[in-house]
């Protein structure tokens, strides 16, 4: 996910935490990990950009990983000198 990411995106900043654990037991859970995730995401290619945009971007971005092993995905994508 990390290589795709920035690949397509150049991000300045990128954290990815694999939060699957804490969904033990819930819907979409896989026993294997990497299911449910949070992604802080920095790149100049979301400037101007709404959050539904920064989003769409993300998804094709990660392509069949959203729909092969992602259950789940929080996203706080910025661009540079946004909080």
């Amino acid at each position: 996910m990390l290589s795709r990411l920035d690949s397509a995106l150049s991000p300045s900043r990128l954290a990815l935490t694999d939060d699957s654990e804490k969904h033990r037991g819930h819907g979409g859970y896989n026993p294997a990990g990497e299911s449910h995730f949070t992604l802080q995401i920095e790149s100049a290619s979301f400037a101007g950009k709404s959050r539904v945009e920064r989003q769409r971007m993300v998804y094709r971005a990660l392509g069949e990983l959203m729909h092969e092993r992602v259950h789940a995905l929080s996203i706080r994508a910025t661009a540079p000198g946004e909080e």
